[in-house]
């Protein structure tokens, strides 16, 4: 049981926010592409992902490994995009300072997602077993040269009109 939910039902919700957090991330690199802001967007992507993250911790461990290092890595580049849009309105090099927060913080979680779905899926998990077999690196190598351009591109485009202090950003 967690949080009075049967580990199965706990499992069902974390994923169900984690597939929210993705999607309404990529609404929001896709605004990032515009000069958009997606205020409503962006909120959902931010709150969502750091739910991810606090539920994962949630599940039963018994040592600290490369998950819970995820986690405590994406909360540290979560606080990051917090401060950078909430708190200093993305003005100067805080404009590419959430621009590479967000979106690191939008990668570690499909790079999980990657690696549940080999671990989960059984067609994939028969691919790389181990997760080093070729699949399962080029499936990351793939993940990680996307978000390479998704950001270079949001760089090179986002400059959203600036906003004052004191507004809700």
């Amino acid at each position: 049981m967690i949080l009075g939910m049967s580990t199965a039902t706990f499992t069902l919700l974390h994923v169900v926010i984690s597939v929210i957090g993705i999607l309404s991330g990529f609404v929001v690199v896709l605004g990032w592409w515009s000069a958009k802001r997606l205020e409503a967007w962006t909120a959902l992507f931010l709150g969502t992902t750091i739910l991810t993250t606090v539920t994962g911790f949630m599940f039963h461990f018994t040592s600290f490994g490369p998950p819970e290092i995820i986690g405590v890595l994406s909360l540290v580049i979560l606080a990051i995009a917090l401060v950078a849009l909430y708190a200093y309105h993305l003005a100067g090099a805080w404009r590419w300072i959430y621009i590479a927060s967000a979106l690191v913080a939008l990668y570690l979680n499909v790079f999980v997602g990657v690696v549940q779905a080999f671990q989960k899926i059984a067609p994939l998990q028969r691919l790389a077993p181990t997760q080093t077999e070729g699949p399962f690196v080029t499936a990351q190598v793939l993940v990680m040269v996307a978000f390479i351009g998704f950001g270079i591109v949001a760089v090179r485009r986002f400059h959203p009109p600036a906003v004052q202090a004191g507004a809700f950003a």
